[in-house]
């Protein structure tokens, strides 16, 4: 989870890899007018998120086990795909600053999500700090160390949460 240009897919591929699951990209779940809002320039509101959370949560709960990308922005969101997956679930947020983010959306070509949405997203994100089921990571790490501690991080048993800190972080390679 996090906002646009965090990481989620090239994580979430490496992730899903690691574990030897399927990868689902939550933003070809997005109803084509949510992707026609975004595409030209006009931030998401809630009552345009409801029906993608309710396929992600549709899609993710057919599957034996999978891993997603999704911004999963704020408290509510999760909370919806919470009441819609069920306990298997679990998040993590790749926290990235800013430049970095403005960075890597600049340099993306083909996408629907532009720079310039990157504002309201900052404005939405709420961090999952203190939800047992959420991890936060340093999005600008290397993406199979992220992988490789999300994988230990599930293995332990209880997947509930940074042990010790609120915000996990590794370092770069």
């Amino acid at each position: 989870m996090g906002v646009s240009g965090s990481g989620k897919t090239t994580l979430g591929t490496a992730l899903a890899r690691r574990l030897g699951v399927e990868f689902i990209e939550g933003d070809s779940l997005h109803p084509a007018g949510n992707i026609a809002k975004m595409k030209a320039g006009i931030p998401l509101s809630d009552e345009d998120r409801w029906p993608w959370l309710a396929n992600i949560a549709k899609v993710v709960s057919a599957a034996p086990a999978s891993v997603v990308s999704c911004s999963a922005l704020k408290r509510a969101y999760r909370d919806r795909l919470r009441r819609g997956i069920g306990p298997r679930l679990r998040f993590v947020c790749l926290k990235v600053p800013r430049p970095e983010l403005e960075r890597r959306m600049a340099s993306r070509r083909g996408h629907f999500m532009p720079p310039g949405l990157l504002d309201s997203q900052l404005a939405t994100l709420e961090l999952p700090l203190g939800e047992t089921d959420a991890l936060i990571l340093d999005g600008t790490a290397d993406p199979d160390t992220n992988a490789e501690t999300v994988f230990r991080w599930l293995g332990s048993g209880s997947g509930q949460g940074a042990t010790g800190s609120p915000m996990t972080s590794t370092a770069k390679s």
